[in-house]
This record gives C-alpha cells, sequence and structure tokens, in this order.
C-alpha cells in the first residue's frame, strides 16, 4: 500500500445508568443548594448506579460503538478500558467487556489514569496501531463514581457521576495526527482515594476502604494551566493553527475550567461542546460520552480537525489532535 497508517475513530457509543440525580435531590440529604451547585460548576444532574455498576455501563456502550461501525466483535484485536472505579480488583473490566460482547480474539486489559483514562487509552492504542501488531481496537472510558464518594461531603460529592462511553477504532491511513501525555505523580495527593488499606493477621486488621478526597482549588490551578499548555504543545508540533480546529473536546470537569480555558487559548466557547449540566463529572467516561453524543448528532464530518483533552488524578492529562 505504501501509505502511513494511522487510528481512526469508526463508531462511537455511550451509556449512563437510568436514575438521574438532580441538584435538588441532593440538597434533601446534603447541606447544599442548586443555585449553590449551578453558580460554582454548571452541573445540574448526574446519572446515579442503583443496579448494575461499571462493567455493565462498559458493555452497553462497547455495543452501542461495535454497533454504529458496522463490525463484528470477532474483529477487535484489543480493548482497553480506562477506569479508576472498576467493579472487580480481577479480573479486569475489559476481560469482563470481551466475554460480554464475543471480542474472542481481542487482548483485553484496563488502564488506570482516573479522568485521563480515555485519552491515555486511546494513545496506547494509537501506539499498537503504528507498530503494526493489531489493527481494529475498541477504547472504552467508564466511572462509577458514586460508590467512591462521601456524600456527606458536599463539596466533593456533589461534582460527579456514573457513566460509559466508547470509540471502534481502525488502523486507516487518516484520523489521530499526534498525541502529547504527561503525569506529575508528585502532586497526586490533590485528588486521591484509598483503594484498601492493608489488613490481614499480622496486622490484626480488617481493610478498609476510603472515599475521594479532592483539593479543588489545587485540582481547578492545575488544570486551568496545564490544559492550555499541553493543546498549545500538540497543535505547534503538529503545525496546524488552532482556528483549523472545528470542536476542543475536553474533560467534563467543571464550567469555570472550560471558561478559562476558553480565554487562555482565545477559543470561542462554541467549539468547546458540553454536557456536564447534564451528566457531572463522569471521569474517564466524560470524553468518550460528549465524543458520541456530538457525533450522534451529525456534527462531525469526515476530514473534521478536532482535539481530544484529559486531566485528572495522577496528576495526568493528555491531549490528541485527530482528524474525523
Amino acid at each position: 500500500m505504501g501509505c502511513v497508517m494511522t487510528t481512526r475513530i469508526l463508531g462511537t457509543g455511550s451509556y449512563a445508568p437510568e436514575n438521574v440525580i438532580t441538584n435538588d435531590d441532593l440538597a434533601k440529604i446534603m447541606d447544599t443548594s442548586d443555585e449553590w451547585i449551578r453558580s460554582r460548576t454548571g452541573i445540574g444532574a448526574r446519572h446515579i448506579c442503583k443496579d448494575g455498576g461499571a462493567t455493565h455501563m462498559a458493555v452497553e456502550a462497547a455495543k452501542r460503538a461495535v454497533e454504529m461501525a458496522g463490525i463484528s466483535p470477532e474483529e477487535l484485536d484489543i480493548i482497553i478500558v480506562g477506569t479508576s472505579s472498576p467493579d472487580k480488583c480481577l479480573p479486569s473490566c475489559g476481560c469482563e467487556v470481551q466475554a460480554a460482547i464475543g471480542a474472542v480474539n481481542a487482548v483485553a486489559f484496563d488502564v488506570s489514569a482516573a479522568c485521563s483514562g480515555f485519552i491515555f487509552s486511546l494513545n496506547i492504542v494509537h501506539g499498537f496501531f503504528m507498530s503494526g501488531m493489531y489493527r481494529t481496537g475498541l477504547v472504552i472510558g467508564c466511572d462509577e463514581l458514586s460508590k467512591l464518594m462521601d456524600w456527606s461531603d458536599r463539596s466533593t460529592s456533589v461534582l460527579f457521576g456514573d457513566g460509559a462511553g466508547a470509540a471502534v477504532v481502525r488502523a486507516e491511513e487518516t484520523g489521530i495526527r499526534n498525541f502529547v501525555m504527561g503525569s506529575n505523580g508528585a502532586r497526586g495527593h490533590v485528588l486521591e482515594c484509598v483503594a484498601r488499606t492493608t489488613g490481614n493477621f499480622l496486622t490484626g486488621t480488617k481493610p478498609e476502604y476510603g472515599y475521594t478526597t479532592m483539593d479543588g482549588q489545587e485540582v481547578f490551578k492545575f488544570a486551568v494551566k496545564k490544559v492550555p499548555e499541553c493543546i498549545s504543545q500538540l497543535l505547534e508540533k503538529s503545525g496546524v493553527d488552532k482556528e483549523e480546529i472545528k470542536y476542543f473536546f475536553l474533560h467534563q470537569a467543571n464550567m469555570r475550567i472550560f471558561d478559562s480555558i476558553s480565554r487562555r487559548l482565545k477559543i470561542p466557547m462554541d467549539k468547546i461542546p458540553m454536557n456536564i449540566e447534564r451528566y457531572g463529572n463522569t471521569s474517564g467516561a466524560s470524553l468518550p460520552i460528549i465524543l458520541d453524543e456530538v457525533n450522534r448528532e451529525g456534527k462531525l464530518e469526515r476530514g473534521d480537525k478536532i482535539v481530544i483533552a484529559g486531566f485528572g488524578a495522577g496528576l495526568t492529562w493528555g491531549a490528541t489532535l485527530m482528524e474525523w
């Protein structure tokens, strides 16, 4: 063929639990209000799991993406799930998705990069495609953060919701043009959640689980500085002007972060698709959910240039430039 292959999205899918919890609903169980939450975050509601969990959401999103792509699950060579809240320590959510959709030929595993999980997973699959090892993949971002929240902590718990999004990708001539990724583990303590404390016969204790804790101001400062930085770096090394970008898909964390990034990059807000008002922060699921919504609305056309950028616990960040 002689052409250089890259990674193109063939189909997208998303899923959120049926239970919609509004700010007014939360005001009944904690000292908060719709005005307090909405004015600080732009969030009006979020979807919360009651039945099912992370795997169920990931499977539903995957099925929808596979259907849109028009492929059979047997064609998948690799499945990566970006999640920091799987149902089980093992097996991985990826292996459970593989079994549920019948992707018998795929290698499957999880990536833990919190809110950057989808973008990290997408770039990892791209690396496999570039090496020539695989040709067709399924990338999923999925999180059920409601089970990691202290619902008496109004400063953190009101921000998050549950959901999953997925993309089927294939090695083709157009698609990903470039990407950047980064981590700063030294700042990891500003957003963390203890999975399970040590408890065994040596300590004489039983293991305990922790809740998510966040220094909101520090996370905000990190996001509004690092996201414009990495997007500018991505565009510069790709030789692409920001005016050429149709949409900037940003992790749906906070309306104020969008406002700040818009000002710093000097890009209009109508180039930043948003659904945070209806979903809250769904962590690793937020990017593929908003991507799927815009795709299903018919707003993406072949040849459109888009930037997908995520940031989150770790601290982690990443951005990908793609031609649709």
